[in-house]
Order: structure tokens, then C-alpha cells, then sequence
């Protein structure tokens, strides 16, 4: 019974992982899609993102499932608890992924306009901030955790600096207001990615110490 169990955990693992490389992949596209305004990109995230939801659904079932017939305890019970929080987190980054992509979607359709904000080093950052939790995962790597929650402060200044370059543009162009506050959109979608990441992150301190540590408590 105890060499099965260990083999369910061992599956929950591997399809964890599954769903972060997935939603992975699709940050990178949402990159792709903001850098080239591209349209097409843009709508291929969006008819995708029920492969994210679905897998969410049999990660969530799977581990439910396992606490239901083999009632764990001590540090296998932590590491179900944090599997279903962090598969939660996944899918809300997914969501917000194709809430970019919708927004590229819209301007793709729009003409071009003078202003422009640079979202690469943003989206680089929040997407580092992913993969970085992802591999404090797997490797059950504090200190790469808490590197997770140091970005997200420059996630958040470089949010604030979109927030107050577009505020003054809409103020110069009202006429592309509609232009102007879907890019305000987009780099508050790139903000929640990173804030999602550090979510994850601090599940896996919890995993891997048994400290809860949410609301800044580190």
C-alpha cells in the first residue's frame, strides 16, 4: 500500500509539472504576441486555454482523491495541500494570460499609434518569477522561493511606471483612449502573473518548512 501511494504522489508530481510547463508556454506566447502585436498568437492562446482549464480539473480530482483513500499525514499531507493551491495559482496565470491575449487581440485590429510602452522586461521578469517557483518546486529550493517575492517588487515598480506613462498620454490623446487603457490593462495582467508566481512560491516554503508565510509575513 505504501509503495502505491508513494507512486500516486509521484503522478500528482509529474502532472503538476505537466501544467506548469504548459502554462509556461503560454506566458511565452503571450510575450511573443505583445512584442508583435500579433493578432493570430493572440487568438491561439485564447482557444487553447481549455487545455489548462481541463488539466487543472484532473490535478485537483487526482489529489482529492489520494486524501480521501489514504488520509496523509506530516509532509506528504503539506505536499497535497500545496499541489492543489499551486494548480489553482497555474490556472489563474492562464487566465490572465489570455486576458493579454485578448487585449493584443484588440489592438492588433486598432491603427498604429505614436506611444509605446516596452512590456519586454516585464513580461521577461514575470516569466522568470514562474519558472523560478516552478523549480523551487521541484528542487524544494527555499532561498530560489524567496529570489520569487524580490522580483515581484520590480514587477510591481515597473507596473506603476506603465500606470503613470499611460495616465499622461491619455490625458495628451483622449481620442485613443481605447488604445491607451487596454496597454494599462496588459501591464496589469503582466503584474497579477508575477503575483500569482509569488503565490506559488510561497506554497512551496510552506511545503517545504510547514511556515505559512502569506500577506508579506517573511
Amino acid at each position: 500500500m505504501a509503495r502505491h501511494f508513494q507512486r500516486e504522489l509521484e503522478k500528482i508530481k509529474k502532472r503538476i509539472l505537466s501544467l506548469g510547463a504548459m502554462v509556461e508556454e503560454r506566458a511565452r506566447l503571450a510575450k511573443y504576441a505583445i512584442e508583435e502585436r500579433d493578432g493570430d498568437t493572440a487568438e491561439k492562446i485564447i482557444k487553447t486555454d481549455y487545455e489548462i482549464d481541463e488539466m487543472e480539473v484532473e490535478v485537483e480530482e487526482e489529489c482529492l482523491k489520494i486524501l480521501a483513500l489514504h488520509q496523509p499525514v506530516a509532509v506528504d499531507l503539506r505536499f497535497l495541500i500545496s499541489v492543489i493551491k499551486i494548480n489553482s495559482e497555474l490556472e489563474r496565470i492562464g487566465d490572465q494570460v489570455v486576458n493579454i491575449a485578448q487585449r493584443v487581440g484588440v489592438i492588433a485590429k486598432r491603427p498604429p499609434f505614436a506611444f509605446d510602452f516596452d512590456y519586454s522586461t516585464m513580461a521577461d521578469k514575470a516569466e522568470a518569477m514562474l519558472k523560478m517557483s516552478l523549480d523551487a518546486m521541484v528542487n524544494l529550493d527555499v532561498d530560489l522561493a524567496f529570489r520569487v517575492m524580490t522580483l515581484d517588487d520590480e514587477v510591481d515598480e515597473i507596473q506603476r511606471e506603465a500606470y503613470d506613462r499611460i495616465k499622461l498620454a491619455l490625458k495628451e490623446s483622449p481620442d485613443r483612449s481605447g488604445y491607451l487603457i487596454n496597454l494599462l490593462l496588459i501591464s496589469r495582467h503582466l503584474e497579477r502573473i508575477g503575483d500569482h508566481a509569488t503565490n506559488i512560491a510561497e506554497e512551496v516554503i510552506y511545503l517545504i518548512e510547514g511556515e505559512i508565510i502569506r500577506h508579506g509575513d517573511y
